[in-house]
């Protein structure tokens, strides 16, 4: 979670079972560090890759944002409410590995973090799985987690 990390999430490549592939692809999903640039991003796979016959290009145009600085108020509120319903819970502060909509946000001039009171079963990790889930009693949890959070910070 402290680097820029690439996958490649999908590939493909053929047209027959029984034929050596003359074309093949690959889709690379990277979470980028903030302050690490999509051209250093892209340079470090052409350079890992080293075959001048591989095209590399974006599926898309990137629009980074400035992680936004954590608010006082935010933090003790949900420091506040992770006690009374969570004993024993430590707030942590992270950034997320996944994409959200709040880098627009973010370049919009909005402070915007992203608060879950919604536990999952460690030994049991299904993130964007086939079989992604979350148990009904933590669904319930971090409903009641966000909407009195929300309460707390709309007042």
């Amino acid at each position: 979670m402290m680097r820029t990390t690439c996958v490649a999430t999908r590939l493909a490549g053929g047209h027959a079972n029984n034929a050596l592939p003359q074309l093949a692809t690959a889709n690379v999903n990277c979470r980028v560090l903030p302050g690490v640039t999509i051209d250093a991003v892209k340079q470090t796979i052409v350079d890992t890759l080293a075959d001048p016959k591989i095209t590399v290009s974006l599926v898309k145009d990137a629009h980074p944002s400035r992680p936004a600085t954590l608010r006082p108020d935010v933090l003790n509120a949900v420091e506040s409410l992770t006690k009374e319903m969570f004993p024993g819970v430590v707030v942590v502060p992270v950034m997320s590995t996944g994409a959200t909509d709040g880098l627009y946000f973010r370049n919009a001039g909005v402070p915007t973090f992203g608060v879950d009171g919604t536990f999952g079963d460690i030994d049991d990790v299904r993130a964007h799985g086939r079989d992604e889930r979350v148990g009904v009693k933590q669904y319930f949890e971090g409903l009641e987690f966000q909407y009195a959070l929300i309460r707390m910070l709309a007042k």
